[in-house]
């Protein structure tokens, strides 16, 4: 009998992570995948990127609504709780024998709850990371205590997920998935981009995604204005290619401040969903990539462009030297851009692996005879507990 896997996706950047994956179970004989999709992928807002996933030919078994048009705390919290009764839902219908998270936000929570208390068990993919800014740190750890199989991206995560008293049998390093992806994708010209983009390159451009920060004293949308003032003050030869930020808190604040400045500035486009193949061929074609997201962390080093990662939302993950970290101050931020475009990254190293991280996932997943003996959890302690 097929062994049932249920994958949960909740944004374009976290299903583009996916996708290796499930081309990988959805062609082995002894699995059968089950996918459910929610969040940002439901939302007109932003992009109805279900559509995306279809289109590349995976059924969606399930969609879980749980969105409120608040981005809010108070709204993201109620979202939160709309998401664990849609999962408690899903999960009794579907039985699967294994749910399969990824990262940290507050969708794949939901459903780790909802997973946990069903006494379904829970591979959890991207975990032991570090991000100080954001409220993802708390949510991160708190899908480590609840899965049961961990699959991290390097070495320094593994530890502390180890320090966490987790299982040292099942804890893997498996390098991350995006490299995966990114291989696995043909790359457009920078005239069918163009075309496809309907945006002319000047002579110098950037790649720009900047996603709220749920943990800062300042404010998201501060932080995005000086970011703003910095781009504006290049001029009309820098070309500016945003991506809409996550639905996160604050998130509607920063689409509003960018949609003014897009008024202004005719060199500038934003778009709500690139697709995965436009996106790194924009990596390809572009000179630096600007924000806060951890594509800059994970993928672009492997593209030897640089990144310049504003702010402390991605604070404690692992760097290569192609990435420029900088206070969210529009000096700041207009220096690290200069310094990334003087930089030779030819040599940059991408910390993350190489891209067989779907082979090296599989063969754990098929090597595991029985998922539910992986439900009662042992703490496994580093050092001596006292009295011991």
């Amino acid at each position: 009998m097929k062994r049932k896997l249920c994958i949960v996706t909740g944004t374009r950047a976290e299903y583009g992570l996916w996708n290796p994956l499930l081309e990988a179970i959805k062609n082995e004989p002894s699995f059968q995948l089950q996918l459910v999709a929610t969040g940002a992928h439901l939302s007109p807002e932003f992009g109805m990127t279900y559509r995306e996933i279809e289109q590349d030919g995976f059924q969606i078994d399930r969609k879980v609504e749980m969105l409120l048009s608040s981005d809010t705390p108070v709204g993201v919290a109620k979202s939160i709780g709309l998401a664990v009764i849609g999962f408690a839902d899903v999960f009794d219908q579907l039985k699967p024998d294994l749910v399969l998270l990824l990262g940290d936000r507050y969708e794949i929570l939901a459903a780790a709850q909802a997973a946990l208390v069903a006494k379904i068990p829970v591979a959890h993919i991207g975990g032991g990371d570090t991000t100080e800014g954001a409220f993802d740190e708390a949510i991160r750890h708190s899908v480590t205590k609840m899965a049961n199989l961990h699959f991290v991206t390097n070495e320094d995560s593994a530890q502390r997920i180890l320090q966490m008293g987790e299982n040292p049998d099942c804890v893997y390093n498996v390098g991350s998935l995006g490299m995966d992806r990114m291989n696995s994708l043909p790359r457009l010209s920078r005239e069918d981009l163009e075309r496809s983009l309907n945006f002319s390159f000047r002579k110098w451009n950037l790649l720009i995604t900047f996603h709220p920060v749920t943990l800062d004293a300042v404010s998201s949308s501060e932080q995005f204005l000086e970011l703003l003032l910095a781009l504006h003050s290049f001029g009309t030869e820098f070309g500016l290619i945003f991506t809409s930020p996550n639905a996160d808190p604050q998130s509607r604040e920063l689409i509003q401040l960018l949609k003014g400045f897009l008024e202004d500035h005719p060199n500038a486009a934003l778009f709500s969903s690139l697709g995965h193949t436009r996106y790194f061929s924009l990596i390809q074609q572009t000179d630096a990539v600007v924000g806060n997201s951890s594509s800059g962390i994970y993928e672009v080093p492997s593209f030897h462009k640089p990144t310049v990662n504003i702010g402390d939302r991605q604070k404690g993950r692992l760097l290569a030297a192609s990435v420029i970290n900088c206070a969210p101050q529009r000096n700041e931020i207009r220096s690290a851009i200069k310094q990334a475009l003087s930089m030779d990254c030819s040599n940059a190293v991408n910390p993350y692996g190489e891209g067989n991280s779907a082979e090296k996932i599989m063969t754990v997943l098929k090597s595991i005879s029985d998922y539910r003996g992986l439900l009662q959890k042992q703490f496994f302690p580093i050092y001596p507990i006292r009295g011991d």
